[in-house]
């Protein structure tokens, strides 16, 4: 009997196929007492243990490349975080042994993150991944991870770690679901870099037993468990129409009247180039330049160092657009010669340009080595600045971009409501917006990105979300300049609809989305966007949004 669920669908596409499981680590060794003659060699075990799982997690990260990169680097970062060891140490010191020691001390910080509202780097699973990690080197075990199998499956866990998605193969896993995580998780994000299909946050996900056939609807965010063969040739079908508006649908991207909606990537580093510009991308929105700082937390990169990766992706796209974002560190992202380390709440606290501002040293580096990667080239260069709040933050940006001499248009990413309610204000100082959905909505609601117990809330199609990028891009207009929007939300077709009805100027997202985004965009015109923004923003929850918008464009 076929039954339906339901979940948060991330990534496009169907697939069809039996479900395995993800293996887990032995999460909770044995607590038993050492002499304390062997502290100290048990001290080194967990010192060897941690590094060893550091390197793994580089290692992954240099396979992977691109997104999942920083990813796996920030992960590796938490594993060798100096407190945790103090920690663990300690523990020894007074008779644990090492595997339980690492146990104890991630048990004991992933509790106090959570009684404080904080988060380690923005990511609880990947906080549990890394001890689970160690644990299983101390025990000997085999590390948590992807099943092997000869044939494709299903991949079913509780939730996956940036480590395991970094590296799944889409030739064996047709797709994956998981019972936590939300639409703007790691695991969401790389899935859709791999073009996987991918359904998160669905409850008893679980408990489908090992090697039942589902099948997968990436898109709606459905599971079909023991699906019908009506069902199969029903969703295969659906796949293929899609699969064919994509082969058709090339160019620059438009709305079906002609207007026009550049069409831009994400990029996290020159490995992610490649991709961008065999979709087709008009640009780059959101060049994220953490991947640089991210190998040495202890010491900002040099100048040279910064010019040669600007450069190359400054050339990959001649005549077009590229916004660089200047280093955005802090709560998710902590680097040692940065981030305070004893502030109660790093996500509510100095990160983005407060950090470099507060170091004006770094972010003087990063302008003068921009405006030299660009020197002579033909591409049309804008810098923005993460996390601004309000005109004064504008005008600091501004005045630091002046001051290297950085010949380039300079912006201000809407992250913060405030910066939303008072965009016609920011826009005296910047000359263009760039709204970073993601972080948007994880301030508006007061709901951690990474936690699947309030993904309703991360969900980009809530009402409230929208009139903020509404607000934004009505300042923008009314000022005659530009708005785009570089969050997840450009990733999804519909959504794209109601984002250009909003009023927002272009789109940017995981290469792997604009061939989708480019095909749905063009069968629908400017007026018909407008108004499934508007029935969009007339409703109360994001299902209702949803389901008005589609609504309108279907003609219903």
């Amino acid at each position: 009997m076929e039954t339906t669920l339901r979940g948060v669908g991330v990534s496009h596409g169907v697939a069809i196929g039996e479900v395995r499981h993800m293996g887990t680590a032995v999460l909770e060794p044995p607590a038993k007492q050492i002499p304390a003659e062997e502290a100290e060699r048990e001290q080194g075990r967990a010192r060897q243990a941690v590094e060893a799982v550091a390197a793994d997690l580089m290692a992954r990260g240099n396979l992977a490349g691109g997104e999942a990169q920083a990813v796996l680097e920030a992960q590796a970062m938490m594993a060798q975080d100096p407190e945790l060891m103090v920690d663990v140490e300690r523990r020894i010191a007074v008779g644990s042994t090492a595997e339980r020691a690492v146990y104890d001390a991630f048990a004991a910080y992933r509790e106090l993150l959570a009684g404080a509202g904080e988060y380690l780097a923005g990511r609880v699973a990947d906080l549990d991944d890394v001890r689970n990690r160690i644990v299983a080197r101390l025990l000997g075990v085999p590390m948590p991870g992807v099943p092997d199998s000869d044939e494709p499956y299903v991949l079913v866990a509780r939730d996956l770690a940036p480590a395991d998605t970094a590296l799944l193969d889409p030739t064996l896993v047709l797709g994956f679901v998981t019972e936590e995580g939300g639409p703007t998780s790691h695991s969401a994000i790389l899935a859709r870099a791999l073009g996987v299909p991918a359904v998160v946050a669905l409850p008893g996900a679980g408990e489908l037993a090992e090697g039942t056939m589902i099948a997968v609807d990436g898109s709606t965010g459905e599971i079909f468990v023991h699906p019908s063969d009506e069902r199969k040739a029903q969703l295969r079908a659906a796949a293929a129409e899609r699969k064919a508006a994509l082969a058709g649908s090339t160019g620059p991207g438009a709305t079906a009247d002609g207007h026009k909606v550049p069409l831009l990537a994400n990029v996290g580093g020159p490995a992610d180039v490649p991709a961008a510009v065999e979709a087709g991308a008009e640009g780059v929105g959101l060049f994220r330049t953490e991947f640089l700082f991210l190998d040495d937390s202890k010491n900002a990169p040099s100048e040279e160092k910064q010019v040669e990766a600007y450069r190359q992706v400054l050339e990959a796209f001649p005549e077009g657009r590229v916004v660089v974002r200047v280093l955005d560190a802090g709560a998710d992202k902590p680097l040692d010669f940065l981030t305070p380390a004893d502030e109660p709440n790093p996500a509510l606290g100095v990160r983005g340009l407060r950090t470099l501002l507060d170091h004006p040293e770094v972010l003087r580096t990063q302008l003068t080595a921009l405006a030299k990667a660009a020197e002579g080239l033909p591409v049309h260069l804008e810098v923005m600045a993460p996390m601004v709040a309000d005109r004064a933050d504008a005008k600091a940006f501004a005045d630091a971009c002046r001051a290297a001499g950085l010949r380039a248009k300079f912006g201000a990413m809407v992250e913060i409501p405030s910066a939303a309610l008072r965009a016609r204000s920011i826009l005296r100082e910047v000359e263009f917006l760039s709204l970073g959905t993601n972080d948007l909505a994880q301030y508006t609601f007061a709901a951690d990105r990474q936690v699947g117990a309030v993904s309703r809330l991360q969900d980009p199609w809530q009402p409230a979300l929208l009139d903020l990028v509404a607000l934004a891009a009505e300042a923008a207009g009314a000022e005659g300049k530009s708005c785009g929007v570089c969050g997840e939300a450009a990733s999804d077709p519909l959504l794209a609809c109601v984002l250009t009805g909003l009023g927002v100027t272009s789109l940017s997202m995981g290469a792997a989305s604009i061939p989708y985004v480019r095909a749905t965009l063009a069968k629908y015109t400017l007026a018909q966007c407008e108004r499934a923004a508007a029935a969009a923003r007339a409703t109360d929850s994001a299902e209702e949004a949803r389901s008005a918008a589609q609504a309108v464009l279907s003609g219903e």
